[in-house]
């Protein structure tokens, strides 16, 4: 099991890597893993909370997942 240490690591890693490349999160996640050879496995308990809200929301609007409703910010 992966530490917070190491979660947070990660999902930083991540939603750098996608604003630099101009990648979306999943994207970014699996040129991750292909570059490195980390299994997707590995990566999949890594994702901590937030970064799996924004994976969430991107999801939502490329239509992959059914949209739930919140509220306007």
């Amino acid at each position: 099991m992966p530490s917070k240490e190491e979660q947070l690591e990660f999902s930083t890693y991540i939603e750098n890597l996608a604003l630099d490349e101009a990648l979306g999160f999943m994207d970014a996640i699996c040129h991750h893993c292909k570059e490195t050879g980390l299994e997707i496995e590995v990566a999949a308990t890594l994702i901590n909370a937030p970064l799996k809200s924004k994976i969430k929301i991107e999801a939502e609007e490329l239509n992959l997942l059914k949209k739930t409703s919140r509220l306007p910010i």
